[in-house]
């Protein structure tokens, strides 16, 4: 009898050892948000750069102002082809295919790309533009391509549902009914959407619209408005993609140790001395920015995930999701020709700036943008609950991961609805501990009505298909759903996703 206490009291101290470690351990990570566990909020709940404030975050161990590489000259994604010269139809073809690149001389890394070796085209548009789009798979695998941000049916948003097989071609077809925005495309495959963005199957997806045109802003592509794709990467000693995740990469979304923009690893641009537009994605897996100009300077957002703000807001640091987009301006008249500025994520360059000194694009920036439509929380029909938990492979939404099967949501077609969704945190811990969850909804996109109660700040009152909810908090958003189908809503920590932090929700009639 005396043996079996004294085993049962030796099993539970192991336990309670145990668990103590793995607190110790967490703290240590610090979670993933820069500045987590140092005081993340300010006074009013948010940073001044959007959703958190201060601190190193977790990109100490970054490569990038140490590695023996050259400068490259920052690859701009060519704009692909339309094949039907009727100006209000687009007709597009990608191709998935694999690939090689020299991300370091004289190694030769295995890609994916799409219509290249890595990542894709930018596919242009506009609204009230007819399109179809045949995907072909030339992989030895089956893929999906998902429209990130856009607005269509269930059978046309690539999903899981919509594998392409190997040497098969899928061809939806939808009419652009968005305004102006910066989207982007990339596979959503049933736990293997982590490995195919990592391995460089990835592009934008713009819209242009009629006001967005006559707005006074930086437009020339590739000149004064110029795409960033920002994305890490683990490379091993003979330069491939180290996809073989760890332990932590599960826990924590896979995380590298190198910064790449538009496939290049310590790029330089060349600028106009004047406004500049940036189109900023978060390309990766799982790392959360906090972007900023080497030399503190301002500058101004103008676009968030789904289109244009209201007016331009002044910032001078901004945080990034996995998945979120955010168009900047950049004003370089004061600088002198030759003068250099980087663009930094807490300190660690990721891209430099080089002046030209010739003059181009508009003097001044619009003070008024867009309208957004004031938010009337009485039109909505309802509010759902998504509460993201757990760690590692038990990650949930609402307790459950995700069943194909299973239908998790059933909405209706035009239907407004409120979605508060919120992040339990490590409980025990205290609700700053843990994980941020960026939180992606497919079909359509979302104004944020509050974040714990308080107001969004100024640079999160547009139009947002992601949406990164810190430990403890819950954030309330307003949506109408208008396509009708098959959509999910999941964690944009594709590591979390593929380990199943996704639900489905069908909008019928």
């Amino acid at each position: 009898m005396k043996k079996g206490v004294l085993a049962a009291i030796i099993i539970l101290v192991l336990i309670i050892g145990g668990g103590w470690l793995f607190m110790l351990n967490m703290r240590g990570l610090g979670g993933n948000m820069p500045g987590q566990g140092r005081g993340m909020m300010n006074g009013d709940g948010m940073g001044n750069g959007g959703m958190m404030h201060g601190g190193s975050g977790s990109n100490k161990d970054m490569k990038n102002g140490s590695l023996s590489v050259d400068e490259n000259p920052l690859p701009i994604p060519p704009i692909l082809e339309d094949e039907n010269p009727d100006p209000d139809k687009g007709e597009f073809t990608l191709v998935a295919q694999k690939g090689s690149m020299e991300f370091f001389e004289g190694k030769s890394t295995d890609t994916f790309g799409y219509n290249g070796d890595y990542l894709g085209p930018v596919i242009r548009v506009k609204k009230g533009d007819n399109v179809s789009v045949k995907v072909k798979n030339e992989l030895d695998e089956a893929t999906t391509i998902h429209w990130h941000g856009l607005e269509v049916d269930g059978e046309d948003d690539g999903g899981p549902h919509n594998g392409i097989q190997p040497n098969t071609t899928w061809a939806p077809e939808f009419t652009i009914e968005q305004n102006a925005a910066t989207l982007w495309y990339h596979p959503h495959l049933l736990h293997k959407t982590g490995e195919h963005v990592y391995k460089g199957l990835a592009g934008l997806f713009l819209i242009d619209d009629d006001k967005s045109k006559k707005l006074n802003l930086p437009d020339k592509y590739g000149v004064n408005d110029i795409p960033l794709i920002i994305q890490d990467k683990q490379l091993d000693q003979n330069g491939q993609f180290d996809y073989d995740l760890s332990m932590h990469d599960v826990m924590m979304g896979l995380q590298g140790d190198a910064i790449m923009v538009n496939g290049a690893i310590n790029p330089y641009v060349e600028v106009p001395k004047g406004k500049v537009r940036f189109r900023l994605l978060n390309g990766s897996n799982a790392r959360i920015y906090q972007f900023a100009l080497s030399n503190g300077e301002e500058f101004y957002q103008i676009g968030t995930d789904g289109g244009l703000l209201e007016e331009p807001v002044k910032l001078n640091s901004l945080i990034l999701s996995s998945a979120e987009r955010a168009e900047l301006i950049v004003d370089f008249s004061q600088y002198e020709k030759d003068e250099t500025v980087e663009l930094t994520d807490q300190g660690t360059p990721i891209i430099r700036f080089v002046v030209t000194g010739e003059e181009k694009g508009p003097k001044e920036l619009p003070s008024q943008l867009v309208d957004i439509p004031e938010v009337d929380e009485s039109m909505a029909a309802r509010t759902r609950e998504f509460v993201m938990s757990g760690m590692g492979r038990n990650v949930t939404i609402n307790g459950k991961q995700m069943d194909m099967d299973r239908i998790d949501e059933q909405l209706k077609l035009h239907e407004t609805e409120i979605w508060e969704i919120s992040n339990e945190g490590l409980g025990m811990m205290g609700n700053n501990m843990g994980m941020a969850h960026p939180f992606h909804g497919h079909g359509t996109q979302f104004l944020i009505l509050d974040r714990d109660g308080n107001p969004p700040p100024p640079n999160e009152q547009g139009w947002k298909d992601t949406i990164l909810v810190a430990p403890g908090e819950k954030v309330r958003a307003i949506a109408t759903f208008n396509h009708k189908g098959l959509f999910m809503y999941h964690c944009h920590i594709l590591e979390h996703e593929d380990a199943g932090m996704m639900g489905q929700f069908n909008v019928a009639e």
